[in-house]
């Protein structure tokens, strides 16, 4: 197993701090690959940052870290509720799969209420805003110590 944790960002969140500030905040993308980067160093562990909006890109990404990593850390954005591809693509994974938003979906429209993604998720975190992300990875850490 080598120590890479996959963060996986889908459509719309390379818009982050400007899009809907409201709800998501002022912080980045720039901002949660470097808060990745910087707790995945923490433990030992290394966050490789993509993000995409193209839905084949993401499937493909999975595919790539699905074997043999720390993990994989995604947040499929609006593929959460319709995709039934990456669906199929997490559950190939061999690996723990935390689901991280960014708000908490509950509070929001009832289409955001479903996820395909928690169906092959080991954890799922929403409305931590960025922090989310350092809990994934801080909970793969834990996984991958014996720890979970």
């Amino acid at each position: 197993m080598n120590d890479t944790v996959l963060v996986l960002n889908g459509p719309n969140l390379n818009l982050l701090g400007r899009r809907q500030p409201e709800i998501y905040g002022s912080a980045t993308l720039a901002d949660v690959e470097e808060l990745c980067r910087t707790t995945a160093a923490e433990f030992g562990l290394r966050a490789e940052c993509r993000q995409s909006n193209a839905e084949h890109v993401l499937i493909e990404a999975i595919h790539e870290f699905r074997v043999g990593t720390a993990g994989i850390v995604i947040n499929a954005g609006a593929y959460t509720h319709t995709s039934v591809a990456i669906l199929d693509a997490l559950n190939t994974c061999e690996v723990p799969v935390i689901e991280c938003h960014i708000s908490n979906v509950h509070r929001r429209e009832a289409f955001r209420h479903h996820s395909y993604i928690s169906a092959a998720a080991t954890a799922v975190l929403a409305g931590f805003g960025i922090h989310g992300y350092a809990l994934a990875i801080r909970h793969l850490a834990h996984l991958r110590a014996g720890e979970g």
